[in-house]
C-alpha cells in the first residue's frame, strides 16, 4: 500500500504556518502547491522547509510513512494562483491575520475555483461571516485553524460559515484525520473559536492571581506546567471532573456548591495593562530577556519539548490500540 494520495492540496501564503501546513500534509502523502506572489518568497520557504524536514528525519521526529526526501519531492512551489488551483481539492489560505487581505484572497480564489475543492483559512481570530459572506463558493467555504506550531501540536478547530455545506466539514474532518492533525467541530462560530475562549479565561485568572500578590508569576506557571498541565496534556478538563470522582454526577454533586462559591469569587476583567503588567513583565525577562537570541532559543527549548510529548502520545496511542 503506497501512502501516497490522490489529490492536490494548495498552500496560498509562504510564512511560518503556510510552510508548517505545507510539511503536515506532504507527511500525509499529498501533493502540495505553495503559492505567494513572489518567486524569492517560495524558494526561501522550500529551502526552510527542506533543512526542516532533514533535521526532523535526523531526530526520528518525521510524521507519516514516507522518507523526506519523498516528502519533499510532493511539494512544489507556485507563483501562479489560478495555475495553482487547477485540480486541487483542499485549499488552505495562510496569509497574515489582516480581514481586508483574507478576503481579497478569497474574493480572487471564488473566481478561479470549481464546486468541488474546499476554501479553508487558518484564521485564528476572524469569523466565517466576516471572511466568507458573498462569496458564491461560501458552501465550499470553512475556517481550519491550527495551533502554533501545527506540526507538533496536531489540533485543528474547524469552524463553520452558517452557509457552510454540512459535507464541507465532513470533508474537512475526513482530511484532517487522514494527514494525523485532530480536528474538532464547533457547530457555528463564537468569538474566538474555543481554544482561545478555554485559554483567554485561564490568562484572565492568571492575571488577576499574579496582580492581586497571591503568587509569584513564577510559581503562577509552575502551578499551570507541574500541576494542571501535567493531566490536561492528556485529557480535558470534563474527563478530569469525570475521573476525580465516582463519574461525572457524582463529581458534580460533592463539588457543585464549592465550585460555584470559589467562581463567584473571582473578579473583574483584568484590562492588562498598568502594574500588573509591569511585574508580570519584570518576572518573564528575568526568565527569558525579550531579545530574539534568547526568545529564539527558548522557542527552541518549547518546541523540542513538544515534539518529544507528542511522540509519546503517539506511542501511548498506537499501545493503547494493540491492547484494546
Amino acid at each position: 500500500m503506497t501512502a501516497l494520495q490522490e489529490g492536490r492540496v494548495v498552500i496560498v501564503g509562504s510564512g511560518l504556518i503556510g510552510c508548517s501546513w505545507a510539511m503536515v500534509f506532504a507527511s500525509g502523502g499529498y501533493q502540495v502547491k505553495l503559492y505567494d506572489i513572489v518567486q524569492e518568497q517560495v524558494t526561501k520557504a522550500l529551502e526552510k522547509i527542506s533543512e526542516q524536514m532533514k533535521e526532523l528525519e535526523e531526530m526520528g521526529m518525521l510524521k507519516g510513512t514516507l522518507n523526506a526526501e519523498q516528502q519533499l519531492s510532493l511539494i512544489s512551489g507556485c507563483t501562479d494562483l489560478k495555475a495553482a488551483v487547477e485540480g486541487a481539492i483542499h485549499i488552505q489560505e495562510c496569509t497574515p491575520e489582516n480581514l481586508e487581505l483574507k478576503k481579497k484572497i478569497f474574493g480572487q480564489l471564488d473566481l478561479v475555483v470549481g464546486n468541488n475543492v474546499i476554501l479553508s483559512s487558518s484564521t485564528s481570530c476572524l469569523l466565517p461571516t466576516k471572511l466568507f459572506s458573498g462569496l458564491k463558493h461560501v458552501k465550499q467555504c470553512i475556517v481550519a485553524h491550527p495551533v502554533n506550531p501545527p506540526y507538533f501540536v496536531p489540533l485543528v478547530e474547524l469552524v463553520p460559515h452558517p452557509e457552510t455545506d454540512p459535507c464541507t466539514l465532513e470533508k474537512t474532518y475526513a482530511l484532517m484525520k487522514k494527514i494525523g492533525q485532530s480536528p474538532v467541530r464547533l457547530t457555528k462560530e463564537i468569538d474566538g473559536f474555543v481554544l482561545n475562549r478555554l485559554q483567554y479565561a485561564i490568562i484572565s485568572e492568571a492575571w488577576r492571581l499574579a496582580g492581586d500578590g497571591i503568587i509569584s508569576p513564577g510559581d503562577l506557571d509552575l502551578v499551570m506546567s507541574d500541576g494542571l498541565g501535567m493531566r490536561y496534556a492528556f485529557m480535558g478538563p470534563l474527563e478530569t471532573m469525570h475521573l476525580n470522582a465516582e463519574g461525572m454526577l457524582n463529581y458534580c454533586e460533592r463539588y457543585r456548591e464549592g465550585i460555584k462559591r470559589v467562581l463567584k469569587s473571582f473578579g473583574p476583567i483584568p484590562d492588562f495593562t498598568g502594574e500588573t503588567e509591569a511585574t508580570i513583565n519584570v518576572a518573564m525577562c528575568e526568565q527569558t530577556p525579550p531579545d530574539s537570541e534568547p526568545l529564539n532559543a527558548r522557542r527552541r527549548w518549547r518546541d523540542n519539548c513538544l515534539v518529544r510529548l507528542a511522540k509519546l502520545k503517539r506511542e501511548i496511542k498506537s499501545e493503547d490500540l494493540h491492547h484494546h
